[in-house]
């Protein structure tokens, strides 16, 4: 107990001892300045002047423009650029996936690289989505007269797959006799209409056009993307009188009737319609008698 005690006296005796910190002149050794100081006053001078060298420190960073060269430290500006450039990435990446979906609906448009047994189970699902059990219901007369004018008028109205009828109709885009019709198992997925030379080839409904191009198998082709997925498309004409990136009104005329292209037999049209990657029949949403 003693020894710890003489111990701590010989501890604070050398903390508390005064020295005297002298500044001479290296020529006269004449005496300048001096102070006088204690271990413990130096501990204390040391641990001040470290604390205040690292908050200096932290506020040079934290403040100052000289934090953007430290690396791996990212200022609010570059934060800010980052998230920024984030979102433009996942934005480009979206159109991305847009023009591939474009292009391979192109693409099977001009082609007609579809699978038949795709185009049964997309019809299957789509029909399957229409479905109602109608077997324990009586209908009345006036049912029965009420729904035969219900489908009279929605007999050309677009289905979406979900099942739900959209107010969306189609014009027909010329009128006339069909030389040939939709024929899936043949791979002729379109209707062909007999026309006169130049005859004026409208658009089916509003939308904007994604390919106005000459082909040597389908002569001018002309492809427009409508709302709900769908695609028109307008082959063998003589002129085309929109281009890729305008705009069309339902029934604006888009083209002139023709002859042209390796696979053309006379003036006639050849009208595709698909439905998210898929051919339909366009007999089923356009009358093309009317007058």
């Amino acid at each position: 107990m003693k020894k710890e005690t003489s111990r701590s006296k010989r501890i604070k005796k050398k903390l508390l001892s005064r020295y005297r910190l002298v500044i001479l002149n290296e020529q006269t050794f004449e005496e300048q300045l001096y102070f006088r100081l204690t271990r413990l006053n130096v501990i204390i001078i040391c641990t001040f002047l470290f604390a205040l060298l690292f908050t200096g420190t932290i506020a040079l960073v934290s403040y100052t423009p000289i934090k953007e060269i430290i690396p791996g430290y990212a200022s609010t500006k570059m934060r800010k650029q980052a998230a920024e450039n984030a979102f433009r990435l996942d934005s480009l990446l979206d159109a991305y996936r847009q023009s591939n979906q474009q292009l391979s609906a192109i693409r099977k448009v001009l082609i007609g690289e579809v699978d038949i047994a795709e185009i049964k189970e997309y019809a299957i699902n789509l029909d399957t989505q229409n479905i109602v059990n109608l077997s324990n219901l009586k209908r009345s007369k006036q049912d029965s007269l009420l729904r035969s004018l219900v489908e009279q008028e929605d007999k050309y109205s677009v289905a979406l797959t979900s099942g739900s009828k959209v107010d969306f109709v189609l014009y027909p885009p010329a009128i006339g006799n069909l030389s040939q019709a939709y024929d899936p198992v043949d791979k002729h997925y379109a209707v062909d209409i007999v026309l006169n030379e130049n005859a004026p080839v409208k658009a089916v409904a509003e939308g904007t056009v994604i390919f106005s191009e000459w082909t040597a198998d389908t002569g001018y082709v002309i492809i427009i993307e409508h709302p709900y997925g769908l695609l028109s498309a307008y082959k063998h004409n003589a002129s085309l009188s929109k281009f890729q990136g305008e705009t069309v009104a339902a029934g604006e005329v888009i083209a002139t009737a023709g002859n042209t292209g390796k696979y053309s037999t006379g003036y006639h049209l050849h009208f595709e319609l698909w439905s998210d990657g898929f051919p339909m029949n366009p007999e089923n949403f356009i009358d093309f008698s009317q007058n």
